[in-house]
């Protein structure tokens, strides 16, 4: 493989050793994906490329095939990166540390607002979303769900998001509001992120139903979480209109257990 010009990274290097546009890796990218879409977008290729955002092990996986080159070469750039000392966890321990810390998490978003998971049902908790979306419109805002929504307030939050925001809306120049399912066997994922602090919720150390542990984690791993959701969006089922959102009959019997 030809050394990397200055500034350049081996994952752009080899497109470039290969004269192909980001369109174009893309295209090829989706013919070789057995149902048409890799996922892949140029903007998130240009994004890999420039080290603004962490590659997945699958699509680590395919680039690597893609480019006959292996994946400690391509995505160096990517894993060079130091842990800073403002991205040593913070240990929250009572539940309304908690959720104050997730709500700073969402009134602090400016670029992007990553939450995974089926369970929220904290009020304030969602209108402060809901709140963060009215109020800053260019807000990138990814709700990735694992199931369909468990409790009848995250049904609800999902149909205002929907009447805030218009997901095939480009008028900023792209897509603000992404809400995708991930229909597997895929262990539910727990987490709010924004582009420099993030929470991420702990078992209770106290009772089975409780919600009162977690971690605050700093800007690296913050957008790595944002990059986890977009990535998981990618791969998942779109939930972007009010038919399809019913049609998940959300269960809101059982479950107590928020994120």
């Amino acid at each position: 493989m030809t050394p990397p010009a200055p500034h350049s990274s081996p994952l752009r290097q080899a497109r470039t050793n290969r004269g192909a546009t980001l369109e174009q890796v893309c295209a090829d990218l989706d013919h070789a994906s057995p149902d048409g879409a890799s996922g892949v977008t140029p903007s998130m290729l240009s994004g890999w490329e420039r080290g603004r955002h962490t590659t997945s092990s699958r699509y680590r996986r395919l680039l690597a095939h893609y480019y006959g080159e292996p994946v400690h070469v391509l995505f160096a750039h990517q894993d060079e990166s130091p842990i800073e000392a403002s991205d040593s966890p913070r240990l929250i321990t009572d539940p309304q540390s908690l959720r104050d810390a997730m709500i700073n998490v969402v009134s602090s978003a400016e670029e992007y607002l990553a939450v995974a998971g089926s369970r929220s049902r904290d009020q304030n908790y969602l209108t402060a979303i809901e709140t963060a979306l009215h109020q800053r419109p260019s807000l990138v805002h990814y709700r990735l769900l694992f199931g369909p929504p468990r409790t009848q307030p995250l049904f609800e939050h999902l149909e205002h998001l929907l009447e805030i925001r218009d997901p095939q809306d480009r008028s900023l120049g792209m897509k603000t509001l992404h809400i995708g399912l991930i229909d597997t066997d895929l262990p539910e994922r727990f987490f709010c992120a924004c582009e420099h602090t993030a929470v991420v919720p702990l078992p209770s150390f106290i009772s089975v139903y409780g919600f009162d542990c977690g971690v605050v984690l700093g800007p690296n791993a913050a957008m790595r979480l944002v990059d986890h959701a977009r990535q998981g969006y990618a791969a998942a089922s779109r939930v972007e209109n009010p038919t399809v959102l019913r049609s998940l009959n959300a269960d809101t019997t059982r479950d107590r257990y928020t994120a």
